[in-house]
């Protein structure tokens, strides 16, 4: 039986729900599923810091895992940013799009995959303090949980991840196949505050914060800084 990769793309500052999130729903999936196996990938096999006290070690370089089937690209704050000019781990990304069924992201995750070059002209979320920034990109913004352009999905901000990966299970295996893994994982979202009002998102209170973040991520890249800073 010939086994396809999901590849789970590690870089240092990542945000750890943005990674394990799907992680788990896919390794559960891949658990019951033998046709498929799970790697978690990065440049060296070393750990590395995330955006809380936990480190992290991927399973695989990008050397051992050069055409998976199914790519997962965390994001996060800076260090995502600082992350669009890692030329290794684009590279890699450009690389494994080339032969890879799908191109996925969670969050931030999906400007490196627009620095990449596999946004132009498609529809792509990521999280709502964001959104605008992926018209630098050649991407078409949209407000959705996920967006699905055929061989490229990206997901909304952090705990969309989830919502992403049982969307890729559906896709991948069936209707079926989804809802045991997600029986399985006990996803049943009941937040105590309840669904989120977007009417009521805080964009004048986060903007300040997230200019800043493109500034400190992107203070060795003028040219890209200055595109993010871009009146939206």
């Amino acid at each position: 039986m010939t086994r396809k990769t999901f590849a789970f793309v590690v870089y240092p500052g990542l945000t750890v729900l943005d990674l394990v999130g799907p992680l788990q729903v896919l390794a559960s999936f891949a658990a019951a599923d033998p046709s498929v196996r799970v790697a978690v990938v990065g440049e060296t096999l070393e750990t590395t810091d995330t955006d809380t006290p936990l480190r992290i070690a991927p399973s695989h370089t990008f050397d051992q895992v050069p055409d998976p089937s199914w790519v997962l690209v965390p994001g996060g704050g800076a260090p995502t940013l600082r992350a669009l000019g890692d030329e290794t781990l684009i590279g890699y990304l450009r690389q494994a799009a080339a032969s890879a069924e799908l191109m996925t992201s969670v969050c931030t995750g999906s400007l490196l995959l627009g620095q990449a070059g596999l946004l132009e002209g498609r529809e792509a979320t990521t999280h709502w303090t964001f959104l605008e920034n992926l018209r630098a990109f050649g991407a078409t913004p949209v407000r959705r949980r996920w967006a699905d352009s055929g061989p490229v999905i990206t997901a909304a901000g952090v705990s969309a991840g989830i919502d992403l990966a049982l969307h890729l299970v559906e896709r991948m295996s069936g209707e079926d196949a989804a809802r045991l893994v997600q029986f399985g994982i006990e996803y049943d979202p009941q937040p105590p505050l309840g669904p989120l009002d977007w009417s009521r998102a805080p964009r004048e209170q986060m903007r300040p914060f997230v200019d800043g973040m493109v500034r400190d991520g992107l203070a060795g890249q003028p040219e890209l800084r200055e595109k993010l800073l871009a009146p939206r």
